[in-house]
Parts: C-alpha cells; sequence; structure tokens
C-alpha cells in the first residue's frame, strides 16, 4: 500500500522504515532535508515540499502525520486544501483528543476522512511495532488496516486486532483519548518507580553523620537505615519474574547499569500534553485521580517551578520563629 509520512522525527523515521520492511512504499516528507534524504537511502520516495508529497501520491491518497502538537492542527487546515474527497489524513502524534473531534468534522464537510491514531512504542517501535489506538470513521480505518497491521507488533491474525497490538478504539478522538489515558499512567507508573528507588538510594541515612541544630530533623533509630543498596543489581533482581517488573522497569535497569547515579541526566522531567490532558478530563467527569495528578506535579517540580513557593515558606518560618535558611549542599 502506498503511504505518505510526514515528519521523519525519532518516531515518524522508524515508522517509515518499518512499514518499507512491510513492502508498503512510503513517500516521505519532512522540513529537514537531511531526514528526507536519509529515508530516500532506505528505499522512501522523496518528497521536496508538501504539493511534491501530494503529487507523488495516488487517490484516494492517504497521508500520515507525526508532528509536534503545537503545529499540528494548522498543518491539517493546510494540506486540506490540497486534498480529495476521500483522501485520509492520520494524526499519529500526541496530540489533544479535542482537536481531532473538531478537525475531523470541519474535513468531512470535505469528504475527507481525519483520524486519530495514539502511537505507543518510542524509538524502539521499529523492532518491537507499536501500539496503536485508533479514532476516526469506520470505513476509513478498514482501508488503512494493512498499514496498522505492519506497524503493529502482530501476532495470529485469527484473533482480534487489539491482541495483535492494534484496535478502533471509537469515532474521532477515540484514538488520542485513550492514548492520553495511557500517557498519564505511564506518569504514575514513572513516578512509583522513581520514588521508589529514591527511598533504597537514600537508605543509607543512618550511616551519615546529621547535624546537630535546631533546623535539622534527627532521624530516630538510625540503626535501621544502614543499608548500601546497588540500585542498579535491585532493578535488575526485580526483572525476574516480579510482580513490578515491565518493559519500563527493563529500560530502568539498563539505565541505571549503564550509569549508576545517572550522572549524564540533571531530572529536569519534560511534560508534553497529555497529563495536563487526562487531569481535565477527570475533573470534567468527576473521577478522582490521586496518583497521576501528583506525578503531574511533581515534573512541574523537577523543573524549579516551586521555587518561589519554597521561598515563601523559608519567608514565613523566619518572620513567625526566627528560622534562618539553611543554605544546603548537593
Amino acid at each position: 500500500m502506498q503511504i505518505g509520512m510526514m515528519g521523519l522525527g525519532r518516531m515518524g523515521y522508524n515508522m517509515a522504515l518499518r512499514l518499507m520492511a512491510g513492502g508498503h512504499e512510503v513517500v516521505a516528507y519532512d522540513l529537514n532535508r537531511d531526514n528526507v534524504a536519509a529515508i530516500e537511502t532506505q528505499g522512501a520516495v522523496a518528497a521536496s515540499s508538501v504539493e511534491d508529497l501530494i503529487a507523488h501520491l495516488k487517490p484516494p491518497r492517504a497521508i500520515w502525520l507525526m508532528l509536534p502538537a503545537a503545529v499540528t492542527e494548522s498543518t491539517v487546515r493546510d494540506l486540506s486544501t490540497h486534498l480529495s474527497p476521500d483522501d485520509i489524513l492520520i494524526d499519529g502524534g500526541n496530540s489533544n483528543y479535542r482537536n481531532a473531534v473538531d478537525l475531523a468534522g470541519e474535513l468531512a464537510t470535505a469528504g475527507i476522512h481525519f483520524l486519530d491514531v495514539g502511537t505507543s512504542g518510542g524509538v524502539w517501535g521499529k523492532e518491537r511495532g507499536y501500539c496503536l489506538m485508533i479514532g476516526g470513521d469506520a470505513g476509513a480505518v478498514a482501508r488503512l488496516d494493512p498499514v496498522f497491521a505492519t506497524l503493529a507488533p502482530g501476532g495470529d491474525p485469527s484473533f482480534g486486532t487489539a491482541e495483535r497490538g492494534y484496535l478502533h478504539c471509537g469515532p474521532a478522538g477515540a484514538g488520542h483519548f485513550v492514548k492520553m489515558i495511557h500517557n498519564g499512567i505511564e506518569y504514575g507508573m514513572m513516578a512509583a518507580y522513581a520514588e521508589g528507588l529514591n527511598i533504597l538510594k537514600s537508605a543509607n541515612a543512618g550511616a551519615v553523620a546529621r547535624k546537630a541544630d535546631a533546623e535539622t530533623s534527627p532521624l530516630e533509630e538510625p540503626q535501621y537505615y544502614r543499608y548500601d543498596f546497588d540500585v542498579a543489581a535491585v532493578t535488575e533482581v526485580w526483572r525476574h519474574a516480579s510482580v513490578i517488573s515491565s518493559w519500563l522497569l527493563d529500560l530502568t535497569a539498563s539505565a541505571l547499569s549503564a550509569d549508576p547515579d545517572l550522572s549524564s541526566y540533571q531530572g529536569n522531567v519534560a511534560d508534553s500534553g497529555e497529563g495536563r490532558w487526562t487531569l481535565k478530563a477527570a475533573i470534567d467527569t468527576s473521577v478522582p485521580v490521586p496518583v497521576l495528578s501528583s506525578a503531574l506535579f511533581s515534573r512541574f517540580t523537577s523543573r524549579g517551578n516551586d521555587e518561589f513557593a519554597n521561598k515563601v515558606l523559608s519567608a514565613m518560618r523566619q518572620a513567625f520563629g526566627g528560622h534562618i535558611e539553611k543554605k544546603e549542599s548537593h
């Protein structure tokens, strides 16, 4: 099957490679000409512009977008002015599901199909396959089944598509909604691992000298905190038959094995939007999500967004009790 791929970043490039390995013809375009040139050497048809991309595709066309959420909406609207009825636009990035609902409605008036496909798999998807959560018109989804089947991990075709790694979740927006919740859960899982490992890292607190002053809380029963754990080894043993084993733990163990102190990281953790949208959906539907909200807020904290609040706390302590702020060394 012929398909256009627009956006050749970390995931888009590898998805194009997987599609070509599965026998599909990929027409590729990216603002970065080097990425286009590189994928051309792998067998893709290179497009020099949006117009060139469309010209290379035979109607009815299918164009898959792997773009940042900030530019996806405007790009879809621009592309739609060049397309014909029965063409399909697919958004595989991490866009807000509400945008998918709106865009699908707009494009439907011109007879153009819009599919939102939440895509999980990261940089490992080329080898492992991608988990695909699909929203949109059932007819367009069926038409692209060969593409979804190639991108997904695969399995026995006698089973349903979910067992093979892709699922038509519902109408417009459903794919991105399911992926949004997927990423919200991911935030929580990552935070749980990180917090637990941090306790292990600090389990030798009883062997560390503490200052004896009015501003330092004493450690009760220091004899119970004299463990110098090999955190990398702990994550490795957890990988084998433990209840909390997972691919996420596999990746964590690999990172700790390569860099036990994670000295190459600053701990400035970004969020790309899905966690925020998950919280909004939870609020709108009155669903309590204390774990997911805490995980999101901890990312804000990692970026220093609590600095002023902490200064306010220090100012209040000094004002009511004369407590002089301690200068901690890290």
